[in-house]
């Protein structure tokens, strides 16, 4: 589609840039904050050791802790396969996992944070539309739209819209050129918040057109996450933009203290332009994904652009997010003159939505169980890791010993060894339950998306793995019946022709001699 901006050959590009980031990942700050880590936690565990030892009294007061620790964990509310991993910690080394659990429970700065995210959404609930008309017709009409419309509403106040264009881009390369044209057109204010921004071509082309926008008097504000970007940007990044009149934070800045609140990623995908423009997906600004670095074979992603009435619960989200790192202050205008799509003539409805891990709905998880139980005839779900949780491994195998047709395509080139096989080892009760598993055969397959029953569809940023749906922020959009519903089955059917389906045979073949390291990674999946 628009891809002739970028047909340069960039080998000496890639060349060096290769270069840059060994020498960072040796002599960088990312070798720092991990030395420097792994020496508090081996203080840690060393002072575990010496209290026990040393303070006998102590082992005993450390053992009864154990123990009223996996009765709190027994009786907590969450999910059951991350309690048993705390559960067996705890029991196997009492001292180190007692002190560990109550270091990640006492997260002072989640609650600061989480007092911070509550005012920020405060700060633009009052802009939402009540839409008590469109819900009540959807009751009516579409209840099982109304059912997930209504949850993700009272999850966040981000309401269900009509009157939004969709536009639905089925790799990275397609995305990248209606963004361009999109941010050149941009005449108030651009947002971006990304968890990944790499110098290349791909974040150069943009930063150009960004540079010249801001040149222009146009607002131009960026969020990128500090891990994410962390190999990739220097940690005064931020000043370098502002020299060009950008302002920029990066998400929860990295540092080399054993703070859980690291754990706490912003993973989102979102650019908002003057309110009326918005983009998401899988698809970060970086060259992989438009194929222009090859990492782990042809790299696919999806991605959506909307326009009309629902932009503005993706302009939303940033303000809250920019609030929490910037504050309000730092804006150039009110946070409700920010908010002012347009509708447009269009069908179908459309429901962005954030996941936060500060709160306590697990919106990301419970939108995809909420589609799969719903699901009369198929449900085709596409992802990078398959890592779940024994609610979603049940509703999986209920869906598909219902006679629906389950399918879920991951890649067959995977970013990481062990995470990837951690994936397969789900992969066999799935099967022997009807669910029907496919490897993406070119590469490495990045969209998370959701189809089901040709009525219904989510394009987001969470993967299915336990860090996008407990720790990080995330967004998504729910599509129902929306025309581009039949442009997603199309692409994911030609993404089918192109896997390979997964049989027991074969999975065994695959996992032979590995079984005891697949059950430990398996274990330690919900601390990873």
């Amino acid at each position: 589609m628009h891809n002739d901006w970028f047909e340069d050959d960039n080998e000496i590009r890639l060349l060096r840039r290769g270069k840059r980031r060994l020498l960072d990942i040796v002599f960088g700050r990312t070798m720092v904050i991990t030395l420097l880590l792994v020496l508090q936690i081996a203080i840690m565990v060393l002072g575990a050791h010496y209290l026990g030892r040393y303070y006998p009294a102590l082992t005993i007061v450390l053992r009864v802790l154990s123990v009223a620790v996996i009765i709190y964990l027994v009786n907590k509310s969450g999910s059951a396969t991350t309690k048993i991993t705390w559960i067996i910690l705890v029991m196997a080394l009492p001292a180190f996992g007692v002190l560990l659990y109550l270091f990640v429970q006492l997260d002072i700065g989640h609650r600061y944070a989480n007092r911070r995210v509550q005012e920020s959404i405060l700060s633009t609930v009052q802009y939402v539309p009540r839409q008590t008309e469109l819900m009540a017709r959807l009751r009516t009409e579409l209840p099982e739209v109304h059912n997930l419309a209504e949850y993700t509403l009272r999850s966040g106040d981000y309401p269900v819209y009509e009157n939004t264009a969709v536009t639905y881009y089925p790799m990275g390369q397609d995305k990248i050129g209606a963004l361009i044209e999109a941010l050149q057109s941009a005449e108030h204010f651009i947002f971006l918040e990304y968890f990944i921004l790499e110098k290349g071509l791909m974040w150069d082309s943009v930063l150009e057109i960004l540079r010249e926008r801001a040149a222009a008097g146009v607002e131009v504000c960026v969020i990128y996450d500090d891990f994410g970007c962390i190999q990739r940007l220097s940690a005064s990044y931020p000043k370098e933009l502002a020299g060009f009149n950008i302002k920029a934070v990066p998400y929860n800045p990295m540092r080399p203290s054993m703070d859980p609140s690291l754990n706490y990623r912003d993973h989102r995908k979102i650019c908002v332009i003057d309110g009326q423009v918005g983009f998401t997906g899988g698809i970060n600004l970086a060259d992989e994904y438009i194929n222009k670095v090859e990492r782990f074979g042809h790299w696919k992603d999806t991605s959506v652009l909307l326009r009309g009435t629902a932009v503005r619960s993706l302009t939303r989200m940033f303000l809250q997010q920019w609030t929490l790192n910037a504050g309000s202050d730092t804006l150039d205008r009110p946070e409700e003159e920010y908010l002012t799509a347009r509708a447009l003539p269009a069908q179908g409805y459309v429901q962005p939505y954030p996941d936060s891990p500060l709160d306590h709905f697990n919106v990301a998880e419970n939108a995809y169980l909420h589609l799969i139980q719903r699901a009369d005839h198929y449900v085709y779900i596409t992802t990078p890791y398959l890592i779940l949780d024994n609610e979603f491994v049940t509703t999986l195998k209920t869906a598909a010993e219902s006679g629906v047709d389950v399918r879920i395509i991951t890649p067959s080139h995977p970013d990481k060894w062990y995470v990837h096989m951690v994936s397969r080892s789900y992969y066999q009760t799935l099967i022997q339950s009807g669910v029907k598993i496919y490897e993406y055969q070119p590469g490495f397959i990045h969209a998370k998306m959701c189809l089901c029953d040709d009525e219904a569809a989510m394009v987001g940023t969470a993967n299915l793995d336990y860090r996008s749906l407990y720790l990080h922020y995330e967004n998504a959009v729910l599509l129902y019946h929306t025309p581009v519903l039949a442009e997603i089955k199309k692409d994911i059917e030609e993404t089918l022709e192109k896997s390979r389906l997964i049989t027991i045979e074969e999975l065994r073949s695959k996992l032979r001699g590995t079984s005891a390291l697949c059950a430990l990674l398996k274990l330690l999946a919900p601390l990873m």
